[in-house]
């Protein structure tokens, strides 16, 4: 299975974000027992102190990729172990880790561990005597209804990431036929016009053997002309070619990626900018992009765009076998690109390799 996450991506997680504080309120069904039964202040203290620690594994949780999910969901099913003698609340807080199971895992391994699920209610009814059994019943119910809940959840993103790669692989082939077409217009410019430079470059040199200076003066200003003509034809068409911009390269670098067995990963909105900067942050990734199929040894990258109101950023991670970085003409060459943008390259390496490249937001 692929590690997935509730926040999919940049564009959305904002609004996911909101969402997630949002669900939060079913924590009001761990509140109502301690209200409505007869509590001590240190029994009530006590149980709204466990929320603090909950909410932040809760968060951990959902900003998890799913083989590292486990941890959380682990921590907010002890957490609510822990509070079930003083609060029996503590099935909203097992709630939210039924979700995450049905959300990361399978389903046999999701129906399996909620059958646990019911199986530990069970355990703790026993062992603390608690005299009412909904706590069995209606506490399992809900568990493995919200469990079922994770699943389609799941289900719907799978989708949606699904959509989204055929999306990128659309904007892939369309790329690739452009760069087809730009090769065939290069080819079609450039090899009639040098053509005729070498014709006249011949007669001129012919010319100049028969003392025929005049004639020889004349052909050398048409192939300059010609040749003038060539340099303009070239930058029009590829400029057109850049300006059609950043995102249709770095899909040809992820192509590239993933042809030598590296998996890729993108995340986040592919940024607008202005067609100097975007020539210079193409290249950047470029040669980001090489270093790793040169030097790291790397089977999977990630290709993350941040943009906020002041900044704009994009990271480059690999899982290669980098322990030090040696700067080479290759880095210095893209810092003294983005230096004329106010833009910097940062790296950090640990169990992982990080190049990120930052530059001001561009006004629209």
């Amino acid at each position: 299975m692929h590690n997935i996450n509730i926040a999919t991506d940049t564009k959305q997680r904002s609004t996911e974000d909101k969402l997630a504080w949002i669900y939060l309120v079913n924590l009001v069904f761990y509140l109502i027992p301690l209200f409505i039964n007869d509590k001590s202040a240190w029994e009530i203290v006590l149980a709204l102190l466990t929320l603090i620690p909950f909410i932040y594994c809760y968060f951990w949780a959902y900003r998890s990729p799913s083989d590292k999910a486990i941890y959380p969901i682990l921590a907010m099913i002890m957490l609510g172990i822990a509070i079930t003698p003083i609060n029996t609340g503590s099935l909203s807080l097992f709630t939210f880790a039924g979700f995450f199971i049905g959300f990361y895992y399978p389903l046999r391994s999701a129906f399996i561990s909620l059958l646990g699920f019911v199986a530990l209610l069970a355990t703790l009814t026993f062992l603390l005597g608690i005299n009412h059994y909904y706590f069995i019943v209606y506490g399992g119910l809900l568990i493995g209804g919200v469990g079922l809940f994770g699943v389609a959840e799941r289900k719907r993103v799978e989708a949606k990431c699904r959509e989204q790669q055929s999306k990128a692989e659309i904007s892939q082939l369309a790329t690739m036929l452009e760069r087809e077409r730009i090769a065939r217009d290069l080819h079609d410019i450039m090899g009639h016009n040098l053509s005729s430079i070498s014709l006249k470059a011949e007669l001129a040199e012919k010319l100049l053997d028969k003392n025929h200076y005049e004639q020889a003066k004349e052909q050398l200003k048409e192939l300059n002309a010609i040749a003038r003509e060539s340099l303009s034809q070239v930058r029009e068409t590829v400029s057109g070619y850049k300006h059609k911009g950043l995102a249709s390269s770095v899909m040809s670098l992820c192509q590239t990626l993933r042809d030598k067995g590296v998996s890729v990963s993108l995340e986040g909105n592919i940024p607008q900018l202005g067609p100097e900067l975007e020539t210079h942050v193409i290249l950047s990734l470029t040669e980001l992009c090489n270093n790793i199929l040169r030097h790291s040894q790397a089977d999977h990258c990630s290709l993350i765009f941040g943009e906020s109101a002041d900044e704009i950023s994009i990271s480059i991670t690999d899982n290669g076998q980098i322990t030090h970085i040696i700067e080479g003409n290759g880095l210095k060459g893209i810092r003294e690109r983005l230096k004329a943008f106010q833009g910097k390259l940062d790296y950090v390496v640990d169990q992982q390799c990080r190049f990120t490249i930052t530059f001001p937001a561009q006004e629209s």
